[in-house]
């Protein structure tokens, strides 16, 4: 089994430091595969020349990634599939902590001076905002966070206590970064917590409001779940069992806003970009990768596809999904200096097509109540603005329609944060065009006004109803 004790033997790339000695400099709620394929190997470079910034993973809910890693003292391997496939073991990860288990032992480590950074991705619904991205203060988990401050359930709840004991001894707050998909990312999160913090201390949330730094980002790598294949694999060419590896491809991006952090990581010196454009670095990717993936996982899935590079081959979707990037988005983005934005569509539908990675469409599917509103609805409003056609950006919202129904008729379940209300609006559909009002109505997915738009609702029941006669798509 990997371990510190068997890590000279594994035939991989190891760390380039002895994992042991890091100090722990970073607290990263969310543990899950991305992190680790992403974020974690950004701190394992660093790591390399600057041993201040181990990590200590904070997981919300599952023990699972905790109980895989501490017989593995931390250690796992990265497996990069791409054109050329490489195996690197990961050092950083120190140790991870469940937050319902050890509510103290997190709070004992985001107080240390020591941690000067938290990350989080937690994924959209974990942050806990309303369809207006404020804080949701009637979601249950912040209810009960502003109730019991000590014991919190919610990633803000953990954060502004941590911040409210920090301050209380006098240590200045930990940088604050973001990683997952919501516009503005760093800004909605500041916000946020300094609301959560308002409803009982307002000297401390005006500290908040003047001191804590939390820079916006972007975050780009496809990373799929990991599974017995992936396990199997790894140990066959690392001659080391490994409980939960994790593979990628080999592109990815971080892009961070600037800010200010005394003597903080060499982001540059890892490949981390630091703009003052996050925005549209963050667009481009949410409406040209993410935007494209959901509309591949809801169309592929209607046409009885698996995984994203098998769809990819259906050529009529393939075409589909590229001009609906070329012709669709691309004319309402800005493109941050030094980025080609028909280059850079170009790349994806090369990830896209990448036979390495088998990128399951029933994964990217999970919570489309969260995700397509920022992936599909920001443009389709834009272009409705404009004037522009707005067919093919109705078609994952069909498809999406679709895919409920069928699970609701299925009786499978739904991966979402409103799987009850979904389910029911699919049990009450009658597979006709009218279905789509009924999930038009659903305010916490569609505005009021792009809702009662007749161009928007035409154009979502012309998809659904192409899509209930036959598996073609609109040119």
């Amino acid at each position: 089994m990997l371990s510190l004790t068997t890590l000279s033997t594994a035939k991989a790339e190891k760390p380039a430091y002895d994992p042991a000695s890091l100090e722990i400099g970073v607290v990263h709620f969310g543990p899950g595969a991305f992190h680790r394929a992403h974020q974690a190997a950004y701190f394992d470079a660093l790591a390399a020349k600057d041993k201040r910034w181990g990590i200590c993973g904070v997981s919300l809910h599952s023990a699972g990634v905790r109980d895989a890693l501490k017989p593995q003292d931390g250690l796992y391997t990265l497996a990069v599939l791409d054109e050329e496939i490489s195996y690197r073991i990961i050092g950083s990860m120190r140790e991870v902590l469940v937050g319902p288990e050890d509510i103290e032992a997190v709070f004992e480590r985001l107080l240390r001076p020591s941690v000067e950074i938290v990350t989080s991705t937690v994924t959209e619904k974990g942050y806990c905002l309303a369809p207006d991205f404020s804080l949701d203060l009637q979601h249950p988990d912040i209810l009960h966070d502003l109730a019991n401050p000590q014991t919190p359930k919610s990633f803000i709840g953990y954060v502004a206590e941590a911040l409210r004991r920090r301050r209380a001894a006098g240590l200045k707050p930990f940088v604050l970064i973001p990683c997952d998909n919501l516009p503005k990312n760093g800004q909605r999160l500041k916000e946020a917590v300094t609301v959560f913090a308002g409803q009982n201390d307002h000297d401390l949330a005006k500290w908040v409001h003047d001191t804590l730094q939390c820079p916006s980002t972007m975050v780009d790598s496809i990373t799929p779940a990991t599974d017995d294949a992936l396990r199997t694999r790894v140990a066959e060419v690392t001659g080391m069992a490994d409980a939960w590896p994790i593979q990628r491809e080999a592109f990815t991006q971080w892009v961070i806003e600037k800010h200010t952090h005394e003597n903080g990581p060499d982001w540059q010196s890892v490949g981390v970009t630091l703009t003052d454009n996050v925005p549209a670095y963050e667009r481009a990717k949410l409406r040209l990768l993410n935007g494209p993936h959901s509309t591949l996982a809801y169309l592929g899935l209607h046409r009885g596809y698996e995984s994203v590079s098998e769809a990819m081959k259906d050529v009529e979707l393939a075409d589909t999904v590229r001009r609906l990037m070329m012709e669709d988005v691309v004319p309402l983005l800005e493109a941050p200096e030094g980025l080609d934005l028909v280059a850079y569509c170009e790349d994806i539908l090369k990830r896209f097509r990448n036979p390495a990675i088998v990128h399951k469409l029933a994964q990217i599917a999970w919570d489309g109540s969260q995700k397509l509103p920022i992936r599909i609805l920001s443009s389709l409003g834009e272009a409705l603005d404009r004037g522009q056609d707005i067919r093919r950006l109705c078609l994952p919202l069909a498809a999406w329609m679709r895919f409920v129904r069928k699970k609701a008729v299925s009786g499978d379940a739904i991966t979402d944060p409103l799987a009850a209300e979904l389910i029911a609006i699919g049990k009450a559909c009658d597979d006709m065009p009218a279905d789509v009002g009924r999930f038009l109505a659903l305010r916490a997915v569609f505005a009021e006004d792009l809702a009662g738009d007749v161009t928007v609702r035409g154009g979502i029941e012309g998809a659904y109803a192409e899509l209930l006669s036959r598996e073609g798509l609109f040119a």
